[in-house]
C-alpha cells in the first residue's frame, strides 16, 4: 500500500519552514478559510475549528492524503490579537501587550482524506512580553515588520528581543505549527516519519 501524501493547507511561509524540519515530502496549498471567529466564540476554540476547516477544505481535490491544517489564536482577556496587517495595528497590539502574558493557542489537525477520520489537538503557549516603551515598539516595528504574524512578534526572528519568557510544551507551536503534536498525530495514523 503506497503511503499517503502529506498536504500542508497553509501557505504560511512559517509553517512551511517547520514541516520541512521533518524532512517529509510534501505539498501546500491554500485552504481559502474565512478565519474570522464566530460570534461569543472562544479563542481555543476558534484555533482547533479553524484548524479542522483548513484541512476539510483541501480533503476533496486530494484524495489518499494527510492533511495538515494549523491555526492559532493569541488573546489576553477578552481581546484577540489577530495578524496586524499594518503598521498601526501592529503598535496598537504591542503596547496592549507589553509587561503582559499573553496566551497563544495553536489548534492542529490531521485529516485522513480518504477514512475522513481528523485527528485535533490544541497546544496552549503562554508569553510574557517584556515593558516596552513606544520608541522600543516603534524600532522592533521598523526592523521586523511582522505584520502577518498573530500578536505583532516573530518568536524566532528579532521578536524574542520583546518577549520576557515563553511557556509551553513546543516551541514551533508558537511559530504556527506544533511538530511534537504532528509526530503524535502521524504515528497514530501509522505514518512512518523516521
Amino acid at each position: 500500500m503506497a503511503k499517503h501524501t502529506i498536504i500542508l493547507a497553509s501557505t504560511s511561509p512559517f509553517r512551511r519552514e517547520l514541516l520541512s524540519r521533518l524532512q517529509l515530502p510534501f505539498l501546500t496549498t491554500n485552504p481559502c478559510v474565512d478565519e474570522a471567529a464566530l460570534p461569543g466564540e472562544h479563542p481555543q476554540d476558534t484555533a482547533i475549528r479553524l484548524s479542522e476547516a483548513k484541512a476539510q477544505a483541501v480533503a476533496a481535490n486530494h484524495p489518499h492524503a494527510l492533511i495538515i491544517g494549523s491555526d492559532q489564536v493569541a488573546y489576553l482577556n477578552d481581546q484577540i490579537f489577530g495578524k496586524p496587517v499594518t503598521h498601526d495595528n501592529a503598535v496598537k497590539q504591542l503596547r496592549a501587550m507589553r509587561g503582559q502574558t499573553v496566551s497563544f493557542f495553536t489548534g492542529l489537525c490531521l485529516l485522513n482524506s480518504d477514512t475522513g477520520h481528523a485527528h485535533v489537538r490544541g497546544v496552549p503557549t503562554q508569553v510574557t512580553f517584556r515593558e516596552l516603551t513606544d520608541s522600543e515598539i516603534e524600532r522592533y516595528l521598523q526592523k521586523e515588520k511582522p505584520y502577518n504574524c498573530a500578536g505583532s512578534a516573530k518568536s524566532e526572528g528579532l521578536g524574542i528581543s520583546i518577549i520576557s519568557k515563553i511557556e509551553g510544551g513546543d516551541p514551533n507551536a508558537l511559530i504556527g505549527l506544533p511538530l511534537i503534536a504532528l509526530c503524535d498525530l502521524l504515528k497514530e495514523e501509522g505514518y512512518e516519519y523516521l
